[in-house]
């Protein structure tokens, strides 16, 4: 998302500059990549470039050809395969054994539309969708380019080419899942890429001791929207926590009725205050929070969880299921920053359904992607499509 933002703000000046610029996504992956579909570069007519689609081994052919696109004014489907032994278009050896797609299109006043559909989903927590058709084979006024979209805000959607679109545009908003598809529109066989353009992370922070401002600079890195909440109500914390998005000086007793926990919130309770700690989970427990962790030893969690249940073993079980306590990944954290890292490093990893263990670990693909596999149709199967048979 922070990158996303950057993308918007470069357009934005660069347009005041007078600069043509040229936007370059990766739309489809097979195999090995660095990057994800989805991932974007906004690339100047002078040559600056502003986001990153692979670990360097791109950016530069793409910035090439991103600068014929934007003379010419015409939208490029370019596949890059790294999958041979030889790595030909590269001469560099790189091996990452992917097919990679990417589509450059040439930025204009007209698409305008397009970067304000992106400022609002780096300030909103809902799902946006960016439908683009990335190739088109016969007959059809349908241009490769051409887009829908779904707001981030109310979920409408814009710009449907079709009923089939329209339901798998408003299925991605709701899984958050990029897909690729392919349609039969005006007698020609479209493939279109939905991008779920993810919302903007809500971090809420417990707590006002030292410890949090690491947690802050590493969720302000990730572009992550940080609520840190003084719990003692001290109006120093105001300014010593200037970095974050918002400072709440609210008392435990306060916190439900002053704070809104949604299922894509994620919390971390660090008071280093047993009373308050007990107070917070007795309502945070309760909330759709996607993460919750508590800082402390696993005792003192324990122990809190055991005296919410009352008593009742089986609810306790519960509870601390529920909860992430002690919070973070098992790095060997020991300093205030060391354990910020931990903390962030293991939300990340719940917010994708990960364990956080080690890559070399890991027997499947580094990252999923529906679709990414999908076999292309043989030049059989489309001339039956666009018959009708």
């Amino acid at each position: 998302m922070k990158e996303l933002q950057a993308i918007t703000d470069s357009y934005r000046r660069l347009s005041a500059e007078c600069q043509h610029t040229a936007l370059a996504t990766v739309v489809r992956v097979q195999g090995s990549a660095y990057r994800r579909p989805g991932a974007r570069m906004l690339i100047a007519q002078d040559g600056e470039t502003t986001g990153v689609l692979s670990g360097g081994c791109l950016e530069q052919d793409v910035s090439k050809r991103a600068l014929e696109v934007i003379k010419l004014g015409e939208t490029r489907l370019i596949t890059y395969d790294t999958s041979s032994d030889q790595d030909i278009v590269w001469g560099l050896g790189i091996g990452c054994r992917g097919v990679i797609q990417i589509l450059i299109e040439p930025l204009s006043e007209n698409d305008d539309e397009l970067i304000q559909f992106f400022e609002r989903c780096t300030i909103r927590e809902g799902c946006g969708v960016l439908a683009t058709v990335i190739s088109s084979e016969g007959k059809s006024d349908i241009a490769v380019g051409a887009r829908a979209f779904c707001s981030p805000v109310d979920h409408s959607v814009s710009g449907v080419l079709n009923p089939d679109l329209f339901l798998d545009i408003s299925n991605v908003a709701l899984s958050s899942k990029s897909i690729n598809r392919r349609y039969l529109i005006d007698r020609a066989a479209v493939e279109i890429f939905i991008n779920a353009i993810e919302p903007v992370v809500p971090l809420v922070v417990f707590g006002a001791g030292d410890d949090v401002l690491p947690v802050l600079e590493f969720a302000g890195g990730l572009g992550w929207k940080t609520t840190v909440v003084d719990t003692r109500a001290r109006t120093v914390s105001l300014d010593r926590f200037a970095a974050a998005d918002e400072v709440l000086l609210v008392r435990p007793e306060e916190a439900s009725s002053e704070i809104q926990i949604t299922d894509r919130t994620v919390v971390v309770v660090m008071t280093h205050n047993y009373l308050h700690d007990l107070e917070l989970l007795a309502w945070l427990l309760h909330t759709p929070a996607r993460y919750l962790g508590c800082l402390g030893p696993r005792a003192r969690a324990e122990r809190l969880v055991s005296e919410l249940a009352g008593g009742d073993v089986e609810l306790a079980a519960t509870y601390f299921s529920r909860l992430h306590a002690p919070a973070g990944l098992d790095i060997g954290a020991e300093n205030a920053t060391e354990i910020a890292l931990s903390i962030i490093s293991e939300i990340r990893a719940v917010l994708v359904d990960r364990d956080g263990g080690s890559l070399r670990n890991r027997l499947g693909p580094i990252h999923e992607f529906e679709g990414s596999h999908e076999r292309l149709p043989s030049k059989v199967e489309l001339a039956c499509a666009l018959k009708g048979n």
